[in-house]
């Protein structure tokens, strides 16, 4: 957990990178909760630690993975280091106009009174809601399908699905000098058109195999694209019983 990467790296002397791009993306009961406040709980004794946390426009409600803006916040770093840091990000080329406007936006959005307050909620609530439902039910039909199982999908914008798969297709596999879930992500793309990343280059526990996918389509297209999966699902695992 958060307090045991924080004792590891504060007794090795490392600094926490936290990736914090779906803070707003959490559909379940649990809150977010920053590295920075998990270290801040811990006392005094950490008020040196190193931390550098993320935030992207590109995540979330802003952006829907289309804008392209974010920053970092550096916690607990000498500032000759940050000097350093701010030099090298300014000899870089920054994020275009309309990405820097979104992170603005995303940092001050409008407040209640303003005039365009009650769209900007209308819009936001809507676009969280979407995605809550989506991933409810992305969630219950992987977990209908026979050799597939995954875990409630209580935040971010992507599934993780574990896929058994059969001996003669993992064999297949061997035999094109593939990984099982690449063969599987594949013969997925040529036979329905649906592209999912392969959890080998996930690093995921070894003699299990995953794909990730998206629940970021218009729930109707979700759904059809899905009906599409389970059948090629069910035609994957007939042809290498």
């Amino acid at each position: 957990n958060m307090n045991e990467i924080a004792h590891f790296c504060k007794k090795e002397g490392l600094i926490v990178l936290a990736d914090e791009v779906y803070q707003e993306n959490i559909y379940g009961e649990k809150p977010f909760v920053s590295f920075k406040k998990a270290i801040r709980d811990l006392g005094c004794d950490f008020d040196d630690f190193e931390l550098a946390s993320f935030h992207s426009t590109s995540k979330g409600i802003t952006g829907e993975c289309g804008r392209r803006g974010g920053y970092m916040e550096l916690v607990g770093v000498e500032p000759e280091v940050q000097g350093h840091i701010i030099k090298l990000a300014s000899s870089g080329l920054c994020s275009c106009l309309n990405g820097q406007i979104m992170v603005d936006l995303m940092l001050n959005p409008p407040q209640e009174g303003d005039t365009s307050y009650p769209r900007w909620k209308e819009e936001t609530d809507g676009i969280f809601e979407g995605l809550r439902v989506k991933s409810q039910a992305l969630y219950e039909k992987l977990n209908s399908m026979p050799g597939i199982s995954v875990r409630p999908l209580h935040g971010a914008m992507y599934a993780f699905p574990k896929v058994e798969i059969p001996p003669k297709a993992i064999a297949q596999a061997s035999r094109l000098g593939m990984e099982p879930d690449t063969f599987y992500a594949l013969s997925l793309l040529e036979a329905t058109g649906i592209c999912t990343v392969p959890g080998s280059g996930f690093g995921q526990k070894p003699g299990t195999y995953h794909v990730r996918m998206t629940f970021l389509p218009e729930e109707a297209k979700l759904m059809a694209a899905m009906d599409r999966f389970e059948a090629f699902h069910k035609d994957f695992l007939e042809k290498y019983a």
